[in-house]
């Protein structure tokens, strides 16, 4: 099976061991997400609404990168850190994908991968 991957180059991708996201066919994962810049630093900390957009424009960047798009996108999965976050979140999902309307979950966990992310978005899309 013919994967492509993409990277962002972090290194904490090559520690353990996974793609931002991967296209097998016509299927992409895109990997949990949180709102970080170009050094690893978490975005708008503490803010469920602009870290949720920022975490969803570097899903689209890595969808672009194997030449799918949030229009393609079918289900995704937010992880955050107060359910009470919900419809900050939920919001800000929804002016990504409008009519696009992916099946999605929304869970409350303890604790992201950086102690200011609020938020992670996982997503999977179908092309073609």
């Amino acid at each position: 099976m013919e994967r492509q991957r993409v990277s962002t180059g972090t290194d904490w991708e090559s520690t353990v061991g996974y793609s931002r996201a991967v296209r097998t066919g016509d299927t992409v994962r895109v990997s949990g997400t949180i709102a970080t810049d170009d050094e690893g630093e978490v975005v708008a900390p503490g803010n469920p609404s602009e870290q949720t957009r920022h975490a969803l424009s570097i899903v689209a960047d890595a969808l672009a990168e194997v030449d799918a798009s949030v229009a393609d996108v079918v289900r995704t999965r937010m992880y955050v850190t107060d359910i009470d976050d919900m419809d900050a979140v939920g919001r800000a999902h929804g002016e990504v994908f409008g009519e696009v309307r992916p099946a999605a979950t929304m869970v409350e966990v303890s604790g992201l991968a950086a102690e200011e992310a609020v938020v992670e978005v996982e997503a999977e899309a179908v092309v073609g």
